[in-house]
């Protein structure tokens, strides 16, 4: 039986993979990933503890969904907007692509606690550079797991809005 419940721990074991993925590419594979694909990561990050926050909450009730849904989607609605602008800057012809800026590991350097997540956003600022898996970019895996995120997310609670 399909519940709510059900739908953010699927959201969530998503998320785990993403991130998973995206460290061993980074780490596994020697990957350094750009400045927007950090943001990428990061907001997949927030997507997943927001739905595991979200399982804590009665599931049973239409406000819980609604509310759980909205914010599980905000993170993912960054997350996808910065593949989608990611995607639109890679396709820029190389004289044409702005800078992504600095590295987030040289703008957060002196914050407190950086050791601790340094790791997760050591980076460099090509985000013009097209990186790929399986023949595809990873803006473009990126983009398509907000989308599929946002899809089961709503249409789990379309599902389910009368109960």
């Amino acid at each position: 039986m399909l519940t709510y419940r059900k739908l953010l721990w699927g959201v969530f074991a998503v998320c785990v993979a993403c991130t998973a993925m995206s460290l061993y590419m980074q780490y596994g594979r020697g990957m350094d990933p750009c400045v927007m694909c950090i943001v990428q990561r990061v907001a997949i990050m927030l997507v997943g503890v927001l739905a595991l926050l979200a399982v804590l909450l009665p599931q049973g009730r239409c406000w819980a969904r609604t509310l759980s849904a909205i914010l599980v989607s905000i993170p993912t609605v960054w997350g996808g907007w910065t593949a989608a602008s990611q995607l639109h800057l890679q396709s820029l012809p190389l004289d044409q692509q702005p800078s992504c800026g600095a590295p987030w590991s040289f703008r957060l350097q002196g914050a407190p606690l950086f050791d601790l997540y340094e790791p997760i956003i050591r980076g460099y600022g090509e985000c013009g550079k097209v990186e790929y898996f399986l023949g595809v970019p990873f803006a473009w895996w990126s983009l398509l797991a907000c989308l599929f995120i946002l899809a089961v997310l709503w249409g789990g609670w379309w599902k389910l809005r009368g109960k």
